[in-house]
């Protein structure tokens, strides 16, 4: 089979993590660069990428690449591309846009122009002047970075984070992708038990039950590719079928997530059922001062408010302190906290083994790690 090359993009500092889960599908020259991961494989890749990758927005199919100065250049290197190759005749393929550090600038004409040149390349190959753009979906995105002109074609349709399991979630969510790379960035494993004090919509422990059985994320939900005309069913099949093989639904998981707010509490047990965690995960009422584990060797991982109103301020700091009081003694528990107060280790009354940068959207955050003792080894 022919290599193509496919961009995971990538929130702001999850690429290692993404680039860490393309790397482990066992795909070929791997590079990572701000926003994305590059890596090459087979068209069956793209399945797989698609139902696998937890942490990456989306994936992209690369067309071509190209310095491009001029309004000329572009059009003239858009329209050699092979468009035909991935665009059928009936296909719809609006054009997106964007442009960094080039002399490209207007993203609206730049749209234009790619626009007008793929249509001269379809034209070309179909023998027709007219295209109706009534088929599948093929969304071209031109971005242009210090005059490189990268052409690609949207894999994906709507984001890999929405997995199909949460119809209904509270005001702000959190992504399921971030959601996902702060779970790898824990040390927990499926035997441990798992704590989520700030459950909301229960997107934390939805995953951490899909990351601890093994299941591809993407199984429950529909990808553009899977309409292209040249994109074959077998290798769609072939990657479920691996999916489903690699699951393990026999791992018992002990997951646990918690909310003050019993509509949160039913939201969550719903979104659970959705994702076929009905009975898995244990969601409960609770105040997080009230959190007595009998366990060792537990992980929490928490998003609570950040006290970004400042009527909410005193209530979050308040939070944060009792945080502290409740989970000083367990000392074989690791925790990890994502907040964007800058006093959050000041108020928790410990400095954190770790922290790392995370974007919860556009906001700027910190992810702080507090790691527990190591179980003995077996």
């Amino acid at each position: 089979m022919e290599k193509l090359k496919l961009i995971a993009t990538a929130a702001m500092g999850l690429e290692s993590i993404v680039a860490d889960e393309v790397r482990s599908l066992g795909y070929e020259n791997v590079s990572v660069e701000n926003g994305k991961v590059v890596f090459e494989t087979d068209p069956q890749g793209i399945a797989r990428a698609n139902l696998w990758l937890r942490t990456a927005d989306r994936i992209k199919l690369i067309v071509g690449e190209f310095q491009a100065e001029t309004f000329e250049e572009l059009f003239e290197q858009t329209k050699a591309l092979p468009w035909a190759k991935y665009i059928s005749k009936d296909a719809e393929f609006p054009v997106i846009g964007r442009s960094v550090k080039s002399k490209l600038f207007s993203i609206s004409d730049c749209q234009a122009i790619v626009k007008k040149a793929v249509v001269e390349s379809l034209k070309k190959s179909y023998k027709i002047d007219w295209f109706d753009e009534n088929g599948p979906l093929h969304r071209i995105e031109v971005a242009l970075l210090k005059d490189k002109a990268t052409l690609t074609i949207d894999c994906s349709g709507t984001g890999l984070h929405k997995r199909g399991y949460r119809y209904l979630h509270n005001e702000a969510p959190l992504k399921e992708t971030l959601a996902a790379a702060m779970i790898k960035l824990t040390n927990w494993h499926p035997d441990r038990p798992f704590y989520d004090p700030f459950c909301g919509s229960g997107t934390i422990a939805i995953e951490a039950a899909l990351i601890g059985q093994n299941i591809a994320p993407g199984v429950n939900r529909e990808f553009a590719f899977e309409e292209w005309d040249w994109y074959k069913e077998e290798w769609s099949n072939k990657a479920l079928e691996e999916a489903e093989d690699l699951a393990n639904y026999d791992q018992a998981l002990n997951i646990l997530g918690s909310d003050i707010d019993h509509k949160m509490i039913d939201l969550a047990k719903n979104n659970a059922m959705e994702a076929g965690f009905p009975d898995i995960i244990q969601f409960k009422q609770m105040q997080v001062k009230d959190f007595r584990p009998t366990e060792e060797y537990g992980v929490i991982v928490g998003n609570p408010p950040y006290g970004e109103r400042m009527q909410e301020r005193k209530y979050v700091e308040n939070l944060y302190r009792d945080l502290g009081q409740t989970f000083k003694d367990l000392d074989t528990w690791s925790i990890y906290m994502i907040t964007s107060h800058p006093d959050f280790e000041k108020l928790y009354g410990k400095k954190a083994t770790k922290k790392r940068k995370l974007y919860n959207g556009n906001i700027r955050t910190d992810y702080y790690q507090y790691w527990g003792k190591r179980p003995p080894r077996k």
